[in-house]
């Protein structure tokens, strides 16, 4: 059996804080090209002496992807990736973590990926074909086709330049050689319950779970039904390019929704409807008629939610609307028509989801993209994003908090909606982390992350070293390099993408950030090496600092074993 294709018995839930096997392998594997790593900085120590140490790299959209490429590239070329154990993302981060693992073993060619990989951001293009195949392969599989389908497929693709079809699982035997991948999601739901322990999800190539509780199933079952705890119906096994929308979802408004399903519709109608605004073809029969009329109301509903939002004029869109749904009976025209009097923000949303509701008006054939856009303009209208079957589904465990066992559904989105930094996985006890290289690609307060993963830990008993108040001054203007250690706590070691070493003063900072916000069209050839360059700088400048770190860690421990 392959390592993809699992067993009933790998699917059950497992609940249990240590780690898995083959977690376990990987890493211990690791920690001898750590060993050997570090023989070649001078620094020689047992494996029982190793520090365990994990890179983690912060969300920050097309920012955070580019900026851990750079830190990676530096990291490699000064001799210090081997050290890394753990790699951890959230958000933007995953999306170079994506196109990294697609590379069996990349942290040994790291040159030669990275060219790669700017040049499918500079050059790639993604056909609409394929978004078209992946949206209808999406809706059809999946039992719970969401706004984060959606997402992933007409903007994610458009980010990262492909769609990446293959499944997390199946890289579990092409990374001998590299740190041990972790995703991070939120569990919205807890979020609003309040739940903290149970906020923060972490996806490795072999289980997804609950990190803080201890709650597990194989990734490869990720998305399937379970009933107390046990697996009673398949669904498709989550691809990369969902992961990356999942993940990376905190980078949605509305308005680029909107706008990514409104050039999506006219895509449709040109290449696969025929018709385009006036200009039909002059054989078309009678489906292709229906076809170019639901388009037709389908766009104008989606350019009508944009006037709204724009708080422009959507008059003659609702006159558009009536004029096109010819099968209204009387009773459903005038409540449309009353609905469409005083548009604004607000009820825009219930007229939406009331034309949605009458598809048997406007696709009167049931023709399927049709359906599939017009469920697309739902889940746009609700924003319901994330939705997966729950695998602790109706168990019981002392270890988790009763309310995620009640609903067979739960939401997952970005982490970074938190903190936005992928701490907490890291911080599970078993994965006994010494060292934590954090790097930060925040837009504003480089500080905050820490902060907040300061206070979670506090109320969740964990320990983490004391960040003490940092000045708005230096939030504006903060160093290249911070360590913050505690009696019990991991060491972290923690820098700022924007720095007073790799930019200079205050203003100039100011500068690079209004430069790389984390809203704005994709990076061209030039903006995206001098970020690469910014992220290159702040390892260059530091190796001998984190040296000093690794070494300290060995030190300590073994003079205070003398005395």
């Amino acid at each position: 059996m392959s390592e993809g294709n699992q067993s009933e018995c790998d699917c059950k839930v497992r609940i249990d804080h240590s780690l898995n096997e083959d977690e376990i392998n990987h890493v211990t594997s690791r920690k001898e090209s750590a060993q050997e790593c570090l023989k070649r900085h001078g620094i020689h120590c047992s494996l029982e002496d190793l520090p365990n140490i994990a890179l983690l790299a912060s969300g920050g959209s097309e920012r955070a992807m580019v900026g851990l490429l750079g830190s990676l590239v530096a990291l490699f070329q000064d001799d210090l990736l081997d050290c890394m154990l753990y790699l951890a993302g959230l958000s933007g981060s995953t999306w170079c973590m994506a196109s990294l693992y697609k590379v069996p073993n990349w942290s040994s060619k790291l040159n030669e990926v990275k060219d790669d990989f700017e040049q499918r951001l500079l050059n790639g293009d993604v056909r609409f074909k394929d978004k078209l195949s992946t949206l209808k392969k999406y809706y059809r599989q999946k039992d719970n086709f969401s706004l984060t389908d959606i997402w992933a497929v007409l903007v994610i693709s458009e980010i990262v330049k492909e769609i990446d079809n293959c499944t997390f699982t199946s890289q579990r035997s092409q990374h001998s050689k590299d740190p041990y991948p972790i995703y991070t999601v939120t569990d919205m739901l807890s979020r609003y319950d309040k739940l903290k322990a149970e906020k923060f999800v972490e996806i490795t190539p072999h289980e997804t779970g609950y990190s803080i509780s201890g709650a597990f199933v194989d990734t490869s079952c990720f998305g399937s039904q379970f009933y107390q705890g046990v697996k009673i119906k398949d669904q498709p096994e989550m691809d990369m390019l969902f992961l990356q929308g999942m993940c990376g979802s905190g980078l949605a408004d509305l308005e680029k929704i909107l706008e990514a399903l409104l050039h999506f519709i006219k895509d449709l109608m040109l290449h696969e409807l025929g018709i385009m605004g006036d200009q039909a073809s002059s054989g078309i029969n009678q489906t292709d008629v229906h076809s170019s009329e639901a388009g037709k109301v389908l766009l104008t509903l989606v350019e009508l939610n944009l006037l709204v939002l724009r708080e422009e004029d959507p008059s003659s869109h609702i006159q558009t609307l009536i004029d096109s749904l010819k099968e209204l009976d009387k009773e459903q025209k005038e409540k449309l028509i009353t609905m469409s009097k005083h548009m604004n923000k607000k009820n825009i949303k219930e007229y939406t989801l009331y034309i949605c509701s009458l598809h048997s008006c406007w696709n009167p054939k049931c023709i399927e993209i049709l359906t599939i856009i017009g469920k697309c303009i739902e889940l746009v209208t609700l924003w319901i994003w994330g939705t997966t079957y729950n695998f602790l589904y109706n168990m019981a465990a002392k270890e988790v908090s009763p309310s995620i066992f009640k609903e067979e559904k739960r939401r997952y989105a970005d982490a970074g909606f938190d903190i936005n930094s992928p701490f907490l996985p890291l911080l599970r006890k078993e994965r006994d982390i010494d060292i934590l290289l954090s790097l930060d690609f925040s837009e504003t307060d480089p500080f905050e992350s820490l902060v907040k993963t300061k206070d979670m830990c506090r109320d969740l008993d964990i320990d983490f070293p004391e960040i003490p108040e940092v000045s708005e001054e230096e939030k504006s203007a903060p160093k290249d390099f911070y360590v913050f250690e505690g009696p019990k706590a991991p060491t972290v070691i923690h820098i700022p993408l924007f720095n007073i070493k790799n930019c200079g003063d205050k203003e100039e900072i100011r500068k690079w950030r209004k430069r790389y916000k984390t809203f704005q069209p994709p990076y061209n050839g030039k903006r995206m090496d001098d970020l690469l360059e910014k992220a290159e700088m702040n390892i260059k400048n530091n190796t001998e600092n984190l040296l000093t770190v690794i070494k300290h860690h060995i030190l300590v421990p073994f003079i205070n074993s003398q005395v």
